[in-house]
């Protein structure tokens, strides 16, 4: 059976720059000729990585950012054609991330038609104070609107969420998913704010002007978060990720956690994959100019590395325990673990069974410790 792959598409261009991410974004400054020549640099790139690759089944695409619901629907689509045309597949999950300062419904017409069948807003938050703080260019109202918009538009639809912010209560974030769950979406990705190297919120958090909550009120807003969302039917099935039922899980991101090798491309894009039986970890150049430059050269890649047997499974080890169903033990023989694992077993941070090792309950709110604990 052909091996499957899964394309990941990076649009650097944002409306705005949150001062929390840290992802390869630049301001979309209207500069209309730079993205076309981008859209064609990102057409030749995926072209030349599918001749490297030789024949494969397509597993899904996923268009991320920066804000990929800035891209021309038409050339959405050409890349989905292109996608499709190199790499047989049937009917797969295509998902782009959008904003809800996007939310028109022609706009997302369009992107239908263009061949998204999942959208991804990103929401974050149902308090016009809170978006405020996060950088954000929309409303509450209108983010309200554009999932109102985006659900008579796809059938299949996921929310982003942010929590943990400063001055958050318990009472507050439960009434804004309480909220947020009769909103029609299969699928929520909650996510507690990360103060990133390099951000304007680290920058705010050296001078004292931003004080994220304490340990003990972190702990509180994430069981409030697996208890509200658990009662509303939705699984946790990865540390970040609650779907409804297994069919509105994330197909591309389960493929990326389970190890399967992805395409990525556009600017900085990650990507893994089998090359000579080895697995290869591949980034693209950062810099829009120099991707550009590099795909016309043949070196797309700012780096390429070929992770031996004990990197491999370290990378598995690290994806598979943030899903429900762990990660198989085989998998991870060249980390000489089971020592390791018995005492995490023991102290009810982990469970075995059926020759595979996940996270309990316990252990998932804990994840970088047990992690730490298995890898050092």
């Amino acid at each position: 059976m052909t091996e499957e792959v899964a394309l990941y598409v990076h649009w650097p261009y944002c409306a705005r720059i949150c001062p929390y991410c840290d992802f390869n974004v630049v301001r979309d400054r209207g500069w209309r000729e730079e993205q076309a020549v981008l859209v064609e640099a990102i057409l030749t790139d995926l072209t030349a990585q599918a001749a490297l690759l030789g024949p494969r089944r397509l597993a899904s695409i996923f268009f991320g950012g920066g804000t990929p619901s800035l891209m021309r629907p038409e050339d959405v689509a050409r890349v989905i054609e292109r996608a499709r045309a190199l790499f047989p597949a049937g009917e797969i999950e295509i998902t782009l991330e959008a904003n809800p300062t996007d939310a028109e419904a022609a706009h997302f017409a369009a992107l239908r038609e263009a061949g998204i069948n999942r959208l991804s807003l990103g929401v974050q938050s149902l308090d016009d104070e809170q978006l405020k703080f996060l950088g954000r260019n929309h409303s509450a109202d209108e983010a309200r609107r554009a999932i109102a918009v985006a659900a008579g538009v796809f059938d299949r639809l996921s929310i982003d969420l942010i929590y943990t912010l400063p001055g958050q209560t318990v009472a507050g974030w439960t009434a804004a998913m309480t909220e947020a769950l009769d909103m029609g979406f299969e699928h929520v990705s909650p996510y507690q704010l990360t103060i990133a190297e390099g951000t304007a919120f680290e920058r705010a958090m050296e001078r004292g002007s931003l004080v994220p909550p304490d340990e003990d009120t972190a702990a509180d807003l994430y069981e409030a978060t697996q208890s509200v969302l658990g009662d509303a039917g939705f699984e946790a099935y990865e540390v970040s990720n609650h779907a409804r039922d297994a069919a509105a899980r994330s197909a591309h991101n389960l493929h990326v956690w389970r190890g399967g090798d992805y395409v990525g491309i556009g600017p900085g894009a990650h990507g893994r994959l089998t090359l000579g039986g080895e697995r290869t970890a591949t980034v693209a150049h950062r810099r829009i100019a120099d991707y550009v430059e590099g795909v016309a050269s043949g070196t797309p890649w700012s780096e390429q590395e070929t992770l031996d047997h004990r990197a491999a499974a370290e990378e598995r080890l690290l994806l598979g325990l943030r899903t429900v169903e762990g990660v198989a033990l085989s998998d991870l023989a060249a980390l000489d673990l089971t020592a390791r694992v018995d005492g995490l077993v023991e102290d009810g941070f982990l469970a075995v069974a059926d020759g595979r090792v996940a996270a309990t309950a316990t252990g998932r709110p804990v994840l970088d410790a047990v992690l730490k604990a298995l890898l050092t």
